[in-house]
């Protein structure tokens, strides 16, 4: 499957932020406490020795292979990008692209004009299943 954007345009015929198909995904995965030990910055001797969830590597490599798009998006920060990176490949994770300097403590709330779908990872890489919970949005 092809990763190239589609252009799009408004009503007026004026350009928009590109997007991807539809059956594509783009999913942006934290690295510390979601695939791997949770390491924090202050201690990255850590991050060499970290272990790796098996469950995480199967299903992200499955993802990759299923064309869609991996990027880790960490706390880690820029000093910690070389270790970061060759973690990832020793513990062969398949992956487009790696962000870094993630604000750190949680309760994230992201607010964007395209799609967003959020997925509190709670221990455990597992097929993904529809369900209607409740969420946060703007008042129109």
């Amino acid at each position: 499957m092809d990763h190239s954007l589609k252009n799009v345009t408004n009503e007026k015929g004026e350009a928009l932020s590109p997007v991807l198909d539809p059956n594509v995904k783009n999913y942006l995965i934290d690295i510390d406490g979601t695939i791997c030990d949770d390491v924090p910055n202050e201690e990255p001797e850590r991050m060499v020795t970290a272990e790796h969830y098996p469950d995480a590597l199967e299903i992200l490599n499955q993802w990759y292979d299923d064309n869609h798009i991996i990027t880790f998006f960490t706390s880690r920060t820029e000093e910690h990008r070389k270790i970061t990176e060759t973690w990832l490949k020793q513990h062969g994770f398949k992956y487009h692209g790696l962000l870094m300097g993630k604000p750190r403590g949680g309760n994230y709330h992201w607010i964007d004009n395209h799609m967003v779908r959020a997925t509190r990872f709670k221990g455990k890489f597992t097929d993904l299943v529809l369900k209607n919970k409740e969420i946060e949005v703007f008042d129109h």
